[in-house]
């Protein structure tokens, strides 16, 4: 009968380009060939490591004003001409060659020498590469596309960066420190990982450095027990912007990344959610005029509840959380239980829609002020507004939530004396793909417009949207009109 086949395994790693590997050079002497701006930043970036950072030069050329600089302040040291026998010793050499030539003949010295060696934008001639660097030391984070992108390359390590917050640094080193009371203290297995993975948690999570010591201790008190420290949450108030992900402050991303829990608005979008960390509970306490939602002190005692379980709660609003998201009843019923609260501003929909207009709320020759205003109450009707005050012609109006008002409110305004060509913008879903803006006046708007939508409406009143409208009359003189809120 035939022989089986012996079974083959399936590799465990895929194939890799390079092998990131992690070098000590503290108190080592590295070498750097050449005169250069590009030698400079090597020499610096060796120097930081602690290495004894040495510079032999190629001829007579000056040196960089940045590789001077740092001779200067001794965090270099000049070691002559370069020659072959300076490499004897080094655990590194870098070359800044002018051509192909001097490059081979320095790869070829190291290799003699048995030095891993690089040649400044020369891969060709590399033992090794230096690759995109995210520092958080003692967390050092390399990124490297083996050459075939480095933009690519540099844009992935500015995600992490806004990813990783910088107070990791200070959590890497405390966990030096911690190391040897774990071993001592707890025992090998579930004790001493569940440790680590809750001491992980802080670490990424949005807990004060201040507070990391004393955290720390707990931990190891409790994890011996198979107990979790219930310290108190955080409930975080994030600006989720008006719905393009790319609007997002660093510190924002950084707060989804590092949430327990994100209760959100039913206006924030799925882009920015996808920011966030795939272990969050996500839960939707969204409030829609007209349709059945949670109640603002259903949503209060939600977050609560959620703090007092410790839990890092991130309450998601769209837009910015301090104007018209209700943020100042939250944040009043948390603090009075006890609760901290951090708040994070978001790009506001007035802005937003200032920008994708061209349009400045604020333009000198048409508007001295700009005014935030809701179009409706408590009760979603009309609420009672400074009247005298919005008709000022030098004021651009921003008026939230004005679909359903907005006739009656341009009637308020003509009747003190706004001009019936007042030009008018009415938007939805700003910054994202199904964006839609309307130009009108507010004459047509008081008699002619419906005010139709099945979303929220922001109304942008006032001369600083002269422009736009122009511009936007231009592009469309000859085509089919569009109707109320057609892009």
């Amino acid at each position: 009968m035939p022989l089986r086949q012996p079974r083959i395994a399936a590799p465990r790693i895929a194939p890799l380009a390079v092998l990131p590997v992690f070098l000590r050079l503290e108190g080592k002497c590295v070498l750097i060939v050449g005169h250069s701006a590009a030698a400079a930043w090597k020499a610096e970036l060796l120097a930081a490591t602690g290495a004894t950072a040495c510079l032999a030069c190629v001829g007579d050329a000056p040196l960089a004003p940045e590789l001077a600089a740092l001779v200067e302040a001794g965090r270099i040291n000049v070691v002559g001409t370069y020659g072959p026998g300076q490499l004897r010793g080094m655990a590194i050499a870098v070359f800044d060659a002018e051509t192909d030539e001097q490059a081979a003949q320095f790869r070829d010295e190291a290799i003699a020498a048995g030095v891993p060696h690089n040649v400044i934008d020369r891969p060709d001639f590399c033992s090794f590469q230096f690759g995109g660097i995210v520092n958080r030391s003692p967390v050092v984070i390399g990124i490297s596309t083996s050459g075939a992108a480095p933009i690519l390359g540099q844009a992935v390590r500015r995600r992490i960066e806004f990813a990783l917050p910088p107070a990791l640094a200070g959590w890497a080193t405390l966990a030096m420190k911690m190391r040897r009371a774990v071993l001592d203290r707890l025992q090998p297995g579930a004790e001493r990982r569940r440790f680590w993975e809750r001491f992980s948690d802080l670490a990424l999570g949005q807990t004060a450095q201040a507070e990391a010591g004393d955290l720390a201790e707990q931990l190891i008190d409790t994890a011996r027990h198979g107990e979790v420290v219930q310290t108190v949450g955080r409930v975080t108030l994030v600006g989720a912007g008006p719905g393009d992900p790319d609007l997002l402050t660093v510190k924002a991303v950084r707060a989804l990344q590092a949430a327990d829990v994100i209760l959100f608005d039913d206006l924030v979008s799925d882009g920015v959610l996808e920011l966030a960390r795939r272990e969050a509970r996500r839960m939707l306490v969204g409030k829609r005029g007209g349709r059945a939602s949670c109640s603002q002190d259903d949503i209060n005692a939600m977050a609560l509840k959620l703090a007092r379980q410790g839990k890092n709660v991130v309450r998601l609003k769209s837009g910015d959380p301090m104007v018209f998201g209700r943020a100042g009843e939250e944040i009043e019923a948390l603090r009075a239980e006890g609760i901290a609260v951090e708040v994070i501003p978001g790009i506001t929909a007035a802005s937003a829609l200032a920008s994708s207009l061209g349009a400045s709320l604020t333009h000198r020759d048409h508007a001295h002020s700009v005014r935030f205003v809701t179009g409706h109450g408590r009760d979603g009707e009309m609420p009672d507004l400074d009247w005298r005050g919005l008709a000022d012609p030098e004021t651009t109006l921003a008026v939230y939530m004005g679909g359903r008002t907005a006739p009656e409110f341009a009637r308020r305004l003509l009747a003190q004396g706004r001009a019936d060509a007042t030009p008018v913008v009415l938007a939805q879903s700003v910054s994202r793909p199904e964006q839609s803006i309307r130009h009108a006046t507010l004459g047509s708007l008081a008699t002619e417009l419906s005010s139709r939508s099945d979303g929220p409406v922001l109304v942008g009143i006032g001369e600083a949207f002269q422009f736009a409208a122009t511009a936007k009359a231009a592009l469309t003189t000859s085509q089919t009109p569009t109707l109320l809120f057609g892009t």
